[in-house]
């Protein structure tokens, strides 16, 4: 995965990180984001080709139905709609625990991320201008949001990854 990372972080402004992590700092990342949250990846013939994962999309506990999206498909197998069927399996698992929103945030440079959103049904939900320097240029951010459940779905807190039945985990 980190295979997949690094050169977006290192190459792009996709990323706001000016390094790619150390190994053991994205397994630690990861690690730390898969106890509570789903990390997907997308696999053929043995080759990690993307991968996707939810985490929180805020600190404060009445942001609990909110969650944050971020997509990475290894850049020779993009197109194939890899980034799609990683999106929409977040998407579902999100709906399924109980998630109102997911959102993401994409640098305003990041044309081709903004319309892979829009496609999975997001909507601009802010634009920041200029709150990124990378590579020696200020970049817009901009915050997408999609909504997966009713305002109804706060009648209880999102359930833990380890609530997901198995069905679903089988379905994706």
């Amino acid at each position: 995965m980190l295979q997949i990372y690094a050169p977006y972080v290192e190459h792009t402004t996709v990323s706001a990180e000016y390094f790619a992590p150390s190994p053991a700092t994205f397994a630690a990342r990861m690690e730390a984001i898969g106890s509570r949250f789903p990390v997907l990846v997308y696999e053929k013939e043995g080759e990690v080709l993307g991968y996707a994962y939810l985490a929180p999309a805020f600190e404060r506990r009445a942001f609990s139905w909110d969650c944050d999206l971020s997509v990475y498909v290894r850049r020779d197998a993009r197109g194939g709609g890899i980034g799609s069927k990683l999106e929409g399996a977040c998407a579902r698992i999100a709906k399924e625990l109980g998630y109102r929103r997911i959102y993401a945030l994409v640098t305003g440079e990041n044309g081709a991320s903004v319309a892979f959103h829009k496609r999975a049904g997001y909507h601009i939900a802010a634009e920041f201008p200029e709150a990124l320097f990378k590579q020696g240029r200020w970049m817009s951010l901009i915050w997408l949001g999609k909504e997966v459940n009713a305002p109804a779905c706060a009648a209880s807190f999102p359930r833990p990854l380890s609530a997901l039945p198995a069905h679903i985990w089988e379905e994706l």
